[in-house]
């Protein structure tokens, strides 16, 4: 039998379970359907602009990333850690005190609460800031939104802040997201910092794909069926391995492996639109605590190289699959959080089906990666839905098929 590790799929998982093989001299083969890396990562360039395919962001906070990426190399480019709610034609500003002492107050002011729920949720910003990982993960499980109402939080601050601002984060606004992976997620911003890599999101995939051996990777190249002995392409081809790692998207992957339980997923849609200047001249994320849409930011304002010629990009977010046709709605409403829009030109839709996998409880933060007879499993739908859960997942496979190669 070769001794070759075939990967299916070259999404972040995909390629961080390659990456680890081939570093441990595994002779390693990724097979990917598309014509690039990156699978739900990825970044066009349309008319001199450069566009994430649906709204992403980078975590500085996720530690698999800071080990397996060159961060410096990414040239990374800083959203401002606070938020602008737009409700009923008005902003409020909640930025964090931490990061902005001179904004220190914007949140004591912000009419998003009462003075208790403002208490209640700094108190659990701060246990899990300061709480190890291990006992987030460990922690008593709910729904997010019974979580919320554990912790004493008023629906009014449910409502203007938490539930617009997790709606763009887990693209769902029944808040039924396990309250575990919640936590998780809340420290990592509170930690952290967002932002995007000065030449897009597709830098991220990109740097994991150098680091293979040439001619490991195949583009364009479906596969069939895994079997015994290796896979099947569309085209039929016979490719022999001793392994095979199934890093595709879940619904691919439940094709490829019918025992795999696959989740549901949440879709969301992203409008891109430039203007001439900045309506904003400020890299923060407005929040649409009405519900018209869902989030919406001004790209350049934190990356000026995602444009060309010193135009703006905005990119805007909304729940659910949309199309070119439903841009004038989206604009109405970026009329009424910006101002006047009508030099605006609308270059690109992304309907994003199978953005990411839902989380309800019980959620199992670490799902078995062998699936046996050689064949492996990885992708953020094995641990949690994020750029995280996708890297650790990839590591988790190498490591299994390495321990059972050592055996």
């Amino acid at each position: 039998m070769p001794d070759t590790v075939i990967v299916v799929g070259a999404g972040l998982a995909g390629l961080a379970c390659a990456a680890r093989l081939h570093a441990a001299g595994v002779p390693v083969r990724v097979l990917e359907a598309s014509d690039g890396v990156g699978g739900r990562v990825r970044t066009d360039v349309v008319d001199g602009f450069r566009l994430d395919r649906g709204f992403q962001v980078f975590n500085t906070a996720y530690p698999e990333a800071a080990r397996v990426l060159d961060l410096d190399a990414l040239d990374l480019r800083p959203f401002e850690s606070g938020l602008l709610i737009f409700h009923e034609g008005r902003r409020e500003r909640v930025m964090l005190p931490w990061r902005h002492p001179a904004q220190a107050l914007s949140g004591a002011f912000a009419e998003i609460g009462t003075v208790a729920d403002k208490a209640a949720l700094a108190a659990l910003t701060a246990r899990d800031v300061a709480a190890p990982a291990g006992r987030l993960r460990g922690g008593p499980e709910r729904s997010t939104a019974d979580e919320l109402r554990h912790w004493r939080i008023s629906d009014a601050m449910v409502e203007r802040l938490l539930r617009p601002f997790l709606a763009g984060v887990l693209l769902e606004r029944e808040l039924e997201t396990s309250s575990r992976f919640f936590h998780l997620l809340w420290r990592s911003f509170a930690r952290g910092t967002l932002a995007v890599p000065a030449l897009g999101m597709g830098r991220i995939p990109a740097q994991l794909a150098v680091r293979l051996p040439e001619g490991a990777l195949s583009l364009e190249t479906p596969v069939r069926a895994v079997t015994g002995a290796g896979v099947v392409t569309a085209d039929g081809a016979e490719i022999p391995a001793a392994a095979v790692v199934i890093a595709a998207d879940p619904r691919a992957a439940g094709a490829l492996a019918p025992e795999l339980e696959v989740p549901a997923m949440r879709a969301v849609t992203t409008f891109y639109h430039t203007a001439p200047a900045s309506p904003l001249d400020e890299a923060v994320q407005i929040l649409d605590a009405d519900a018209v849409v869902t989030d919406t930011l001004v790209m350049t304002d934190a990356a000026p190289e995602y444009s060309s010629d010193g135009r703006a990009l905005v990119s805007t977010s909304v729940l659910g699959l949309h199309g070119d046709g439903d841009e004038p709605w989206v604009r109405d409403r970026l009329t009424e959080i910006y101002g006047d829009t009508s030099s605006w030109r609308h270059i690109a839709t992304y309907p994003v089906e199978a953005a990411l996998p839902a989380m309800p409880p019980p959620l199992p933060l670490r799902r078995p990666v062998r699936l046996g007879g050689g064949r492996y499993v990885c992708g953020d739908h094995r641990d949690t839905g994020s750029s995280q859960g996708a890297l650790v997942s990839g590591r988790r496979a190498a490591d299994a098929v390495l321990e059972d190669r050592a055996r």
